[in-house]
């Protein structure tokens, strides 16, 4: 198959689609459910070592943090409120306890962070070092849930943050001391946070959520991808302005070039910003209620795709 999109497609053909109680199944960033009073978004992650992360560049908090951040960001991508979180450690053969413990501690402080209660799980023996999680949310209360498929011609396409500073941090790791980004130390370590303790935008989500967003998900792929993922699901065509992503501090020195750096911003992933559309007319209130964050402008939904019955 071309690709993980492709295979989860075909994955998603052989598999039930649910009962009745299912709102939104798979295909979006978490799965809603019928749930008391409210309905239910429940979402499903895993980072693996070699893939996600590498020991030690990645401290264990970090990995402990990266993971619960990362399982977040599908919530806050649906406007969720969270709520519980379980998780599956895959643990290799003669891992250090001291390591695990670390590790829990950075599960921790997410979860004290953004007022998570992590209430089971299961451990088990794994090749590599595993971190699965599935994390819980219910629509708010002022609000409502957020899909990947509302987007409406004419909708302002809109991103927070910055973009592009995951995969610069990356680079940062990768080397032995950074020194190839000729910024001031704050600038390295805000890139170098992009990996090591990524911020969910579930505020930013809410909020997004109340000043009327159609279609919203994260930045977990790189915008270019992400963009046609939540076009794909809108059946429609959005246009995505490069000049326009906002560019994360320091990605153009690490880049050395306004291209490299905007190619990164681009397909660059983990960025865990949220992607949206709404209504032009509502940008403005967007922008007050994102507040901090930063809300951005970068295109426009421009047409619907014919014979798209979503």
């Amino acid at each position: 198959m071309e690709s993980e999109f492709d295979l989860i497609a075909a994955l998603r053909e052989r598999l039930p689609s649910g009962g009745d109680g299912v709102l939104v199944g798979s295909g979006d960033d978490a799965a809603v459910t019928e749930g008391g009073d409210t309905p239910t978004a429940t979402t499903v992650d895993a980072i693996v070592e070699g893939v996600h992360f590498t020991l030690p560049a990645f401290p264990p908090r970090a990995v402990g943090r990266k993971a619960l951040a990362a399982s977040l960001s599908d919530l806050a991508a649906m406007a969720a409120q969270p709520g519980e979180a379980y998780v599956v450690l895959g643990i290799p053969e003669g891992t250090p306890d001291d390591l695990l413990l670390e590790l829990a501690d950075g599960l921790a402080e997410v979860a004290e962070r953004e007022g998570v209660s992590v209430v089971g799980g299961d451990v088990t023996r794994s090749p590599a070092l595993v971190v699965a999680i599935t994390c819980v949310g219910r629509e708010p209360p002022n609000g409502r849930l957020v899909t990947r498929s509302g987007a409406q011609v004419g909708d302002a396409v809109v991103v927070t943050g910055e973009l592009g500073g995951a995969a610069a941090a990356l680079e940062l790791l990768a080397s032995r001391d950074g020194t190839e980004v000729a910024a001031p130390d704050v600038t390295r370590e805000a890139l170098l946070a992009r990996q090591l303790d990524p911020r969910p935008r579930i505020a930013a989500g809410l909020a997004l959520s109340v000043s009327g967003a159609t279609a919203m998900i994260d930045v977990s792929d790189g915008v270019g991808a992400d963009g046609r993922n939540l076009a794909r699901a809108s059946g429609a065509r959005v246009e995505i302005e490069a000049q326009l992503l906002p560019v994360a501090r320091g990605l153009r020195e690490l880049s050395h070039s306004e291209e490299r750096a905007l190619a990164t911003a681009i397909s660059g992933g983990e960025d865990f910003e949220l992607l949206a559309t709404l209504p032009p007319e509502r940008l403005e209130e967007a922008r007050a209620a994102v507040g901090h964050y930063g809300l951005t402008q970068i295109g426009r939904v421009v047409a619907p795709v014919e014979g798209h019955d979503a």
